[in-house]
């Protein structure tokens, strides 16, 4: 009975917890999401950079060495 008392209080908890939930609004998550987009094309552009920079300094070192 003591066990069913705590889950009980436990889910009770639960359920005040879920209430006190602020969904974002639509515009908010739009927002979010432009930015997260922006950030991983900004990302994606610099990390290419880097990889087409490596890649043609390891070739111009390989070339010396010939």
């Amino acid at each position: 009975m003591l066990k069913s008392t705590r889950v009980y209080r436990f889910y009770d908890q639960v359920k005040q917890e879920a209430y006190k939930i602020t969904w974002p609004s639509r515009k908010e998550v739009v927002t979010s999401t432009m930015i997260v987009i922006a950030a991983v094309i900004v990302f994606s552009l610099c990390c290419l950079v880097l990889d087409y920079g490596i890649h043609h300094f390891v070739q111009f070192m390989l070339r010396i060495g010939k």
